[in-house]
């Protein structure tokens, strides 16, 4: 599962927006997908470039993605390397396309859970409920009593703050 990371919470929502407000969602194109979304949050290509890179190997994204290699110097695995060192992982990225990490739709309420990989609306459902529950994470894990004071704080004194 991705780090649960304000960076990654924040390229979610991101995502999510930018979906929900476009007109060019396509389940069948790898630049207009599930994944094609996230990619051209993190990477600013443009949906035609990532289904250019897609296009040089075979397969959707969940091919593309058992097939990876970050050695072969094929522009796809460029990019599916750029996502993985954001911080998501190869599976995080097969259930994105599919709608389907069991730890994401138990967040969502039971008459909820069952979504279309390929309906915008469900995908956009999921990415702000993947933000959500990485935000949760995020906040379970703030101990105020461990945090620090960087900086001491300024000494002010009386009769100056009276003048």
């Amino acid at each position: 599962m991705a780090r649960a990371t304000l960076e990654i919470v924040d390229v979610l929502r991101k995502t999510a927006t930018k979906l929900a407000s476009s007109n060019n969602y396509q389940w069948g194109h790898m630049g207009s997908c599930n994944c094609g979304f996230l990619a051209q949050e993190i990477t600013h290509y443009s949906s035609s470039d990532i289904h250019s890179r897609a296009m040089q190997k075979y397969g959707d994204w969940n091919e593309q993605l058992n097939d990876y290699c970050p050695t072969s110097g094929l522009l796809m695995d460029d990019l599916i390397t750029t996502m993985l060192d954001f911080g998501f992982d190869s599976d995080d990225l097969k259930h994105l396309e599919k709608l389907s990490d069991k730890n994401v739709l138990q967040k969502l309420p039971v008459e909820e859970r069952y979504l279309s990989h390929n309906r915008k609306a469900d995908v956009v459902k999921y990415l702000k409920t993947w933000a959500s529950m990485l935000e949760e994470q995020l906040i379970e894990n703030i101990n105020i009593e461990k945090e620090t004071i960087k900086k001491p704080l300024k000494k002010v004194s009386i009769a100056a703050t009276i003048a």
